[in-house]
């Protein structure tokens, strides 16, 4: 059985994430998780979209069957990995980025906590 968490941004193309997570379950049973973290000092997804962001997301959760978690730390990382052991996650999903080396070193942080707990996957850009 496989518990797979995607990891997602403000950004509508996110569903690609939520798609490859939700596709990782299709023959191994399992729960989907949707996660979104935010700085304590940012709106939840923006700064003008919150509402389209929430809305949107809500919609995905429920069109896969997910469960949707949104919220707010300075420490994205041990933020993830409390999920991660809250909901016996099996694997990690998240988005290559191209232009911020900030989410780069967040990818490498959180495959050095989870080894021999998770396997983290990265979608490319």
């Amino acid at each position: 059985m496989r518990n797979v968490m995607v990891c997602v941004t403000q950004q509508r193309t996110c569903d690609r994430l939520i798609k490859f997570g939700h596709e990782m379950l299709t023959d191994q049973g399992g729960e989907l998780y949707i996660i979104h973290v935010a700085g304590s000092h940012y709106n939840f997804l923006g700064k003008d979209k919150t509402g389209d962001a929430l809305e949107y997301l809500y919609e995905k959760a429920v069109a896969y069957g997910a469960n949707l978690t949104v919220l707010k730390s300075d420490d994205v990382v041990a933020t993830l990995m409390e999920q991660v052991k809250k909901n016996a996650i099996t694997h990690i999903v998240l988005g290559e980025s191209g232009t911020t080396a900030g989410r780069n070193s967040l990818i490498e942080a959180l495959r050095g906590k989870t080894i021999g707990i998770a396997d983290v996957i990265v979608i490319p850009a």
